[in-house]
């Protein structure tokens, strides 16, 4: 039944010059329909980069505004309406306004999971893995760091010459896991390695043996010498190293490490928005576009340095 909707689902995208862009945390099925998997600025690079007149991303909302804001002209599709994300949705541009009153000398800094409305008020967009290196670039001393607390004061210890205000923002599926959840997990698996995402608190990140984005962890894993490992992230990634590494073993820092709103996209989802029953394109006004692109273009210039 899986093979049927994913032959529908090939042949489909054929015909109406569709790629799809699949998110890390999506299920194994939608990755193997899909034409890049990554995680969400590389997938908007991707989608610069193809041909293809429509673009189909399956992750969060944010994931597809970014892929509009940097393919204008392309049909954007999202194959779940419903799939946002928390962390993203924590502020919005009064409340984003009201900071940069309360700090108006630093600059903002944006991760790339906030919504393309937040980013027209930004000063640089940085990724997980960016953001240490394109911080330290910046001119700018005095540094507001948004949404992401923990991400904030990852990066804060790695650029000790900045002085970094957070927020009180967060990645609810990330930030509810704790130190009892590495310390049962260490004790179920004492020979494994703990690989976080720095999206995690502080007292989980200071137990890791190493930190990085959902493909620095998986590239970590699947170079390693090593054959366990602890995944500090979202549970999808334990099955899809467990998929790539079958002589490794990979256990999930807990059974709770589920972004229920990445789950929300189902391979049927992708199916229905081909067949034009489902899903939602994504719009944008210009002004917006270019406004929101502005941050974006200045972490590529910071990074490219």
């Amino acid at each position: 039944m899986i093979k049927d909707i994913q032959e529908r689902i090939l042949r489909l995208k054929k015909e109406k010059d569709v790629c799809i862009l699949a998110h890390c945390y999506q299920t194994h099925d939608i990755l193997e329909v899909a034409d890049f998997v990554g995680d969400s600025f590389g997938l908007a690079q991707k989608a610069q980069q193809t041909a293809n007149k429509t673009v189909m991303m399956c992750g969060v909302r944010f994931m597809a505004e970014t892929v509009k804001i940097l393919c204008p002209e392309k049909t954007v599709l999202l194959p779940e309406p419903d799939a946002g994300c928390p962390m993203a949705e924590q502020l919005d541009k009064e409340m984003l306004s009201q900071l940069k009153e309360k700090y108006p000398d630093y600059a903002v800094v944006a991760y790339i999971n906030t919504t393309a409305e937040l980013k027209t008020l930004c000063d640089v967009c940085v990724t997980s893995s960016s953001a240490p290196k394109i911080i330290k670039r910046m001119d700018e001393d005095k540094i507001l760091f948004i949404p992401d607390r923990n991400l904030g004061g990852y990066i804060a210890k790695q650029c000790p010459d900045k002085e970094i205000v957070t927020v009180h923002g967060c990645c609810p599926t990330h930030a509810k896991m704790t130190k009892h959840d590495v310390e049962t997990a260490k004790s179920a698996h004492p020979d494994a390695l703990l690989l976080v995402h720095p999206e995690c608190e502080t007292g989980v990140v200071a137990l890791a043996d190493f930190v990085g984005s959902t493909t620095e962890i998986m590239d970590f894993a699947k170079q390693s010498d090593r054959t366990e490992f602890i995944i500090g992230t979202e549970n999808s990634i334990v099955q899809h190293l467990g998929i790539d590494c079958p002589d490794k073993k990979f256990y999930p820092l807990s059974k709770d490490f589920v972004c229920h709103n990445m789950q929300l996209t189902k391979l049927a989802s992708v199916l229905h928005c081909l067949e034009g029953a489902g899903g939602e394109e994504i719009t944008m006004d210009e002004k917006t576009r270019l406004s929101a692109k502005a941050c974006i273009d200045k972490m590529l210039e910071l990074g490219n340095e």
